[in-house]
């Protein structure tokens, strides 16, 4: 019998702790995706954009990462018109960008190095060769840490970054897997998986007629095309949390084509996934229906880079509810490993 206990102990342990993911691991898992992306349009190695990434936000935990979405500590600059926010950094009170989303900040991190001439040399390096890279950031004056490369260099290699090199944004999470296998037991995971699997059909569209140039028509058609292949490919799925019915994005469109294809009003799926645009990006969380006042599970431990719009999404839950039962304002933030309440409400201290 004790032999039994013993056994049952550590499978129970061992299942705790294999989905207890580190910090840098959570940061990875979310944001791998975006640097590939970056990697396919400007050509910088996915894994020195993840590396950076997770030395400037300390795995997400950053202020400016949590409350900016600054994950580079990009500092204003002349010609930034956007929102920014005060923080000190070599000096007190500097003025750093804010973005609406992290995609937004991994794009400016990408076109702060492919549009300045401190860093041409760059792009003359191997794209797998994450040394020349890290090594090439530092000779350029991006830091003035003296070990900054090998600080870079060191965070790819703990965590085998290089990986991301070798991969491309349809296959991202399948590198992801194999990365870290015991995702497969995170429903989510796997239905943004599954919807990467699906391959694009062929489909005929009508495109009318521009009195323009053959190939200014024939890029309208491909857009068309594109964006038809993409609605088609969307699968349904049923969340855990009581069977609701959502879709993941696989890749960045307008609501209003969602909407269509599914014959649901935009101020619905916007009032429903509590969305403040109409803009939805690759691998987002859109729901077709009410989600519930409660989660499928009692608790949960947010995860470096998470927002409480992702957890809402993630555990089918509405955002005002979540809000409610953490007892926290409107607009406020987890930190990584904060306990979130999604069945009952957080005791008061």
């Amino acid at each position: 019998m004790k032999k039994i206990f013993f056994a049952l102990t550590v499978i129970i342990f061992a299942k705790f702790h294999a989905q207890t993911w580190k910090t840098d691991e959570q940061y990875i898992q979310k944001f791998a995706p975006y640097a590939v992306e970056e990697m396919e349009k400007y050509k910088i190695p996915a894994s020195i954009t993840l590396a950076q990434g997770l030395l400037e936000t300390g795995g997400g935990q950053s202020r400016l990462a949590q409350q900016g979405n600054n994950h580079f500590g990009i500092k204003c600059k002349e010609d930034w018109t956007g929102k920014t926010m005060k923080h000190t950094d070599d000096a007190p009170n500097e003025c750093f960008r804010v973005y609406d989303d992290p995609r937004d900040s991994y794009e400016d991190h990408s076109k702060f190095l492919a549009f300045r001439k401190y860093y041409v040399n760059l792009f003359k390096l191997d794209m797998t060769d994450y040394k020349a890279w890290a090594h090439g950031l530092k000779k350029a004056g991006y830091a003035t840490n003296p070990r900054y490369a090998y600080i870079l260099i060191d965070k790819i290699e703990k965590n085998k970054l290089y990986e991301f090199d070798k991969t491309n944004s349809k296959e991202v999470l399948y590198a992801v897997l194999k990365m870290y296998p015991e995702l497969k037991n995170d429903k989510i995971f796997m239905a943004q998986l599954d919807q990467s699997r699906v391959s694009a059909k062929p489909v005929t569209v009508k495109v009318p007629y521009e009195q323009v140039s053959y190939a200014k028509q024939q890029k309208n058609v491909d857009k068309l095309v594109e964006r038809a292949e993409t609605l088609k490919s969307i699968l349904i799925k049923s969340h855990p949390n009581g069977g609701k019915k959502f879709v993941i994005i696989p890749d960045d469109v307008a609501l209003e084509a969602i909407s269509k294809k599914f014959g649901i009003s935009e101020s619905r799926l916007m009032s429903w996934n509590e969305l403040d645009g109409n803009q939805l990006r690759r691998n987002d969380i859109l729901f077709l229906e009410s989600k519930s006042s409660s989660g499928n599970v009692a608790k949960y431990k947010a995860q470096a880079g998470e927002s409480m719009h992702d957890i809402a999404q993630k555990f089918g839950i509405k955002l005002k509810k979540l809000y409610s039962k953490n007892r926290m304002d409107f607009g406020q933030q987890p930190r990584a490993g904060q306990l979130m309440y999604l069945q009952s409400k957080k005791p008061r201290k």
